[in-house]
């Protein structure tokens, strides 16, 4: 009796889950065929956007990716920046030059190269401040020069670096920076 009822609990069992089962596959299906309509009306987007880019004259092109670099300027956080290079500044180290070089996207990400320049008195210092910017999960530093500097009353070394900044959370649209990108002839 026990093995009879058993044997009945087992099969509802596997009735119940070959039923999830063929549900779960027909959704699978049913998302398989919205990707692919989503996937051709992009590529028919695509293809719209670049017959219009064709259209233009390399002034509007110039135009065109100047405006899309002012929007990736405006929505780049610059006080962020300024907050997260303070935050792996060590207090025997300070800045001396900021420059941004470029504000791109990667995995529509917005980064920025920036070139920094520090002054110091111990090169320690500045490596544990490369060490600290690496550990933030902010920035990528690249130590590309040093100048030793000395006056009457003290000496110092400036230090340049290459920094890849990545803010956390700023994400823009790929729309937008992939048109301003095929206009200047690739990706970053």
């Amino acid at each position: 009796m026990l093995s009879g009822l058993m044997l009945v609990v087992a099969a509802l069992g596997l009735i119940i889950f070959l039923s999830w089962l063929r549900e779960n596959s027909q959704e699978n299906e049913a998302l398989k065929a919205r990707i692919a309509e989503s996937e051709a009306a992009i590529r028919q987007l695509k293809g719209e956007g670049e017959k219009v880019q064709q259209q233009l004259t390399p002034d509007q092109r110039a135009v065109l990716s100047a405006s899309h670099k002012l929007v990736a300027n405006k929505t780049f956080g610059w006080s962020r920046l300024f907050a997260d290079l303070e935050s792996v500044l060590p207090g025997s180290v300070s800045a001396s030059r900021i420059v941004v070089q470029n504000i791109y996207t990667d995995a529509d990400r917005v980064k920025a190269e920036v070139e920094l320049g520090v002054l110091s008195r111990d090169y320690t210092s500045v490596i544990a401040m490369i060490r600290n910017m690496e550990n933030s999960g902010h920035f990528k530093a690249e130590l590309r020069g040093q100048d030793f500097q000395q006056t009457d009353r003290t000496s110092y070394t400036e230090y340049t670096l290459l920094l890849i900044y990545s803010p956390t959370n700023l994400v823009i649209p790929a729309t937008t920076l992939d048109v301003a990108q095929s206009i200047e002839g690739g990706e970053r």
